[in-house]
């Protein structure tokens, strides 16, 4: 069984705060929504039959550490008996100490990141631990095989040395195809900051990226992963940028996938 977590944190944001609200909003997707309960592939994602939902993590302040510690000492906790944990809501900072626990648990942990930003800045806005530098954080611990991203579409020169620093696989937005998804490796966690879609498909995110992939390609993607995926998140969801709880509807549909997949 899948069991699923909220994390409503979203401290470390560059930009706008609201991605703290993302839990709550996707989970009233299921019981709101205007789509029923089953993933593409048949099966019906019914909690306490193939998940379980685990709540909400709380957390007594907004100290970064504090909150890291707590993630990750609840992620650890959550993985022990071999459970695949899917984290849902946060800012994508909170990859950091998921990842983190996983990399505990499983030797030659692979990462692939679909994000329109790459998030390896060393230090962004004297914040070591922004939602702009979980990846610099997590391939600076030497504990992971690999990293894929795909959808990037903001690289700078830092970024592109970073890549260069840490043997980072990038696909860029212009040079996207499906030919990397044969190259994946086990065990495999899978890092979704909604922004990797393009804004027209989900405009409840903190920072619009125009020229990302379609809702339909990232189905694909998750679907045609040939892998086992041990873990997963799903960041950077702002309903207080949403139009009519479009972006939950996706938050909610690619959960659907994960879990199916997953299981």
């Amino acid at each position: 069984m899948i069991k699923i977590i909220g994390i409503p944190f979203d401290a470390n944001s560059s930009f706008l705060r609201g991605p703290a609200y993302a839990p709550q909003r996707i989970r009233l997707m299921d019981k709101e929504g205007s789509a029923n309960a089953f993933s593409e592939s048949g099966l019906e994602i019914k909690e306490n039959y193939n998940y379980q939902d685990c709540g909400d993590i709380y957390f007594e302040d907004a100290n970064p550490q504090k909150a890291f510690n707590t993630i990750k000492n609840t992620i650890h906790n959550l993985i022990q008996d071999n459970s695949k944990v899917i984290s849902i809501g946060g800012d994508h900072s909170v990859s950091y100490p998921v990842i983190r626990a996983f990399a505990d648990k499983y030797e030659k942990l692979n990462i692939l990141h679909l994000d329109a930003h790459g998030d390896l800045y060393d230090n962004y806005d004297n914040n070591p631990f922004s939602h702009a530098s979980p990846f610099a954080r997590i391939m600076e611990s030497g504990k992971i095989n690999s990293l894929t991203q795909v959808g990037i579409r903001t690289l700078n020169t830092h970024q592109r040395e970073q890549i260069t620093r840490f043997g980072v696989k990038t696909i860029e937005m212009k040079d996207f195809d499906f030919n990397f998804i044969q190259t994946l490796q086990s065990p495999l966690y899978i890092s979704l900051d909604l922004d990797v879609l393009d804004p027209a498909f989900a405009p409840g995110i903190s920072h619009h990226e125009p020229g990302g992939m379609t809702t339909r390609e990232l189905i694909k993607i998750i679907q045609a992963i040939p892998v086992e995926i041990v873990g997963a998140d799903i960041v950077e969801y702002n309903p207080m940028r949403d139009v009519h709880d479009m972006t939950a509807m996706v938050g909610y549909k690619l959960l659907k996938e994960l879990v199916a997949k997953m299981i």
